[in-house]
C-alpha cells in the first residue's frame, strides 16, 4: 500500500470520539505518611519507540513521574518492532476452535452443574482468545509520542493527523466491547438451573460474542494495514551518513540515486514519479553509506505544500542529513528556472546547517546563454550554470558523473566526523 492510497484510506474511517489512553494511574497509602499522601505510578505500555529503559523518576515529595525522553534517546527504527497483526476473521476462527475444546471440570455428577460449568468456561475461553490480541496490540504498538520526530512525521503524514490513535481506540473498544459481552453471558450461563438453559445460554452467549466481534472486526484489519504501510517505511540508521537528494519534481534526482546507490527507484518523464521516500546504500572505498530520494518540491509556502512534499521537509528537518541539491536548468523538468531558484534559496537558507552540494542535472540539453551577464543578475547567472561551485552532470554522456562520485564520497566523511563529533547520550 502506497502512502497516499493508505492516507486516502484512513480519511474514511469511522472512528468513536475520544481520547486513547496510553497508561494507567493508581494510588496506594504510603506507610511513611500520616496524612495519607499517595504514590503516583504511571505504567507506560511496551513502546518499540521508547528508547530510554527507566523513564521514571521519583520526585522530593515522593511521587513517581513518568519522564518524557530527550530527542538524543530517541531513535528510529520503531516501525520494523511492530507486532504481527493477524486478520480479524483468523483470530476469530482460532478463537472458536479453542473455545469449542474446553471441557467442564472434572468431577462434576450433577448434569446441569456440569452443562453451565462447561458453558461459563466456554465463553470466558472465547471472550479472552478474541480480546488477548487486542490488548497485545494496543499495548505494543508505540505510542507516537515516544518516536523519533522522524518516524511521527512518517505517521501523520502518511495516515493524517491522528487517524493512528484512532485505529488503537477503536481496537481497544472493540476489546472492551467482547470483555463486556463475554462476562456478562458467562455470568449468566453460570447461572442456569437445568442443562437445556445452560445450553442455551451458551449459544446466546457466542453468538453475541461473534456479533459484537463482526461488529467491530474492521477495525483490526485497519490495523493490520497500519501495520504493514509502516513495515514498510524505509529504515534510516543515525549513525550512518546519509546523503539527501533535493529539489524540484522531475529535475532528475532518481537518475542520479540510481548511478550513486542501491536504490531503484522508478524513473519516468513527469513530476511527482516519488511519492515516498526512498533508501539506498552507497559503497565507497569498503564504506558504506545511506542515500534517499525523496518527492520533488514546488514553489509555495508551507502551509500549501502536500503531503507529498512535507515527506521532504520532514528529512531535512528530522534527519541528520548532508544535502545533494538537484537543479534542471533545461526547461525539460517543467518547473521554471526561476520558480527553481526561489525554492533552492528558500531552503539553503531554512537548512544552512546542513552539509551541501549543488549539482545541475542533464547538462547536455543545456543552451548556450549569453556570455554578458551583469554582475547583480542573479538570476542569468543561475539559468547559466546554476549556483556556485554546482557540478554538471549527464547521465547520458557520462559528463561529471566521476566527479559527482568523488565529491559525494568527500561529503559523505565530512558528515560522518559531524556525526561522530557529536556528543550520544
Amino acid at each position: 500500500m502506497n502512502s497516499g492510497r493508505a492516507f486516502g484510506l484512513l480519511q474514511q474511517w469511522r472512528v468513536p470520539s475520544g481520547k486513547l489512553l496510553w497508561g494507567r494511574i493508581g494510588r496506594r497509602s504510603s506507610p511513611s505518611s500520616h496524612k495519607g499522601f499517595g504514590v503516583r505510578r504511571m505504567f507506560s505500555a511496551s513502546c518499540p519507540g521508547f528508547a530510554n529503559k527507566n523513564p521514571m523518576r521519583s520526585t522530593e515529595d515522593g511521587n513517581i513521574i513518568m519522564v518524557e525522553p530527550s530527542l538524543k534517546d530517541k531513535t528510529t527504527g520503531a516501525f520494523q518492532k511492530l507486532p504481527m497483526v493477524m486478520p480479524s476473521m483468523n483470530i476469530l476462527s482460532s478463537a472458536q476452535r479453542k473455545a469449542r475444546n474446553i471441557s467442564p471440570t472434572k468431577g462434576i455428577q450433577n448434569i446441569a452443574k456440569r452443562e453451565r460449568n462447561r458453558g461459563a468456561k466456554q465463553l470466558d475461553a472465547l471472550m479472552k482468545e478474541l480480546a488477548v490480541p487486542l490488548r497485545q496490540y494496543t499495548e505494543t504498538f508505540p505510542d507516537k509520542r515516544h518516536l523519533h520526530p522522524y518516524e511521527r512525521s512518517l505517521i501523520e503524514l502518511t495516515f493524517g493527523q491522528g487517524n493512528y490513535e484512532k485505529v488503537l481506540e477503536r481496537v481497544d473498544c472493540l476489546r472492551k466491547k467482547l470483555v463486556s459481552v463475554g462476562k456478562q453471558h458467562a455470568s449468566l450461563c453460570a447461572q442456569s438451573t437445568t442443562k437445556r438453559e445452560a445450553e442455551e445460554r451458551l449459544n446466546e452467549g457466542l453468538k453475541k460474542l461473534e456479533e459484537a466481534f463482526q461488529v467491530g472486526k474492521t477495525a483490526i484489519d485497519d490495523l493490520l494495514n497500519v501495520a504493514k504501510t509502516l513495515r514498510a517505511m524505509p529504515v534510516v540508521d543515525l549513525q550512518t551518513p546519509t546523503l539527501c537528494l533535493v529539489g524540484s519534481p522531475n529535475v532528475g534526482k532518481s537518475s542520479l540515486v540510481r548511478i550513486l546507490s542501491t536504490g531503484k527507484p522508478e524513473v519516468c518523464n513527469y513530476p511527482f514519479t516519488t511519492r515516498g521516500i526512498l533508501m539506498g546504500h552507497i559503497m565507497l572505498n569498503y564504506e558504506r553509506f545511506q542515500v534517499t530520494d525523496t518527492p520533488g518540491l514546488l514553489t509555495r509556502h508551507d502551509d500549501e505544500r502536500n503531503n507529498i512534499e512535507r515527506l521532504t521537509i520532514s528529512v531535512l528537518s528530522y534527519l541528520p542529513t548532508a544535502v545533494l541539491y538537484v537543479h534542471d536548468l533545461s526547461g525539460e523538468c517543467g518547473t521554471s528556472p526561476n520558480n527553481q531558484l526561489v525554492t533552492y534559496k528558500e531552503m539553503r537558507e531554512r537548512f544552512k546547517d546542513h552539509l551541501w552540494l549543488d549539482v545541475v542535472s542533464k547538462c547536455d540539453l543545456l543552451q548556450e546563454s549569453p556570455a554578458c551577464i551583469l554582475p547583480d543578475d542573479e538570476f542569468a547567472r543561475y539559468k547559466r550554470c546554476g549556483p556556485d561551485g554546482a557540478i554538471h552532470v549527464s547521465i547520458m554522456s557520462n559528463q561529471g558523473v566521476d566527479e559527482l562520485k568523488a565529491r559525494v564520497h568527500d561529503l559523505l566523511l565530512s558528515q560522518m566526523a559531524r556525526i561522530s563529533s557529536t556528543p550520544s547520550g
